[in-house]
């Protein structure tokens, strides 16, 4: 470890680029248009992480997603019920003539908090009405597909993440940043 290393020291304080940090609002709009989700549990001190369709109810300020009823989410869950959760976006890539500037457009947010099964059949429902609608806005139940059964709530584990923090970060610059010290790039890296 390095001599001048800070343990106490909050890494979000410590950013190369803070320009890039984003706001509530922004994060907001990435966490409902974003498609997929990374969640991040743990079974004692071994991390897991898995890619999930998720919803962000924005009224409500939590994330809502489903799984097996049986499986790595669940028990980490029922182990520890703090959880981290990753959208992003990516653009092009961005080259550089300077090796440590090679970049790419993003945009990403990290959300923080606290993972509960849901229990009651409706609040199940009200969660996976609304995924659905995140994904398929013109379909309806009962009209386009059959309405989700209470046999069918047995055979789903379906979560709440109450948020507890966030932070979002983008990068979407059309060009990497070049250097003097090197030539510079050919156009056709750019195009």
């Amino acid at each position: 470890m390095p001599k001048d290393y800070n343990l106490d020291a909050t890494p979000a304080n410590k950013q190369r680029r803070p320009q890039h940090a984003r706001e509530d609002e922004w994060i907001k709009a990435l966490l409902t248009r974003a498609q997929i989700a990374h969640i991040a549990t743990r079974w004692e001190e071994q991390p897991f992480i898995n890619p999930t369709t998720y919803w962000y109810d924005s009224a409500r300020n939590t994330i809502f997603f489903h799984s097996n009823i049986i499986g790595r989410v669940r028990a980490n869950s029922e182990q520890h019920d703090k959880v981290c959760l990753e959208v992003s976006e990516f653009g092009k890539l961005l080259p550089s003539n300077l090796a440590v500037e090679f970049s790419l457009q993003y945009a990403s947010a990290i959300v923080f908090g606290t993972i509960r099964p849901l229990s009651e059949n409706e609040e199940k429902r009200y969660a996976l009405y609304g995924l659905i609608q995140k994904y398929f806005p013109h379909m309806s139940p009962g009209k386009e597909y059959r309405p989700i059964t209470d046999k069918e709530l047995v055979r789903t584990s379906v979560y709440a993440i109450e948020i507890e923090s966030w932070s979002g970060k983008e990068n979407w610059e059309e060009r990497a940043d070049q250097g003097d010290e090197w030539p510079p790039l050919p156009a056709e890296f750019f195009a």
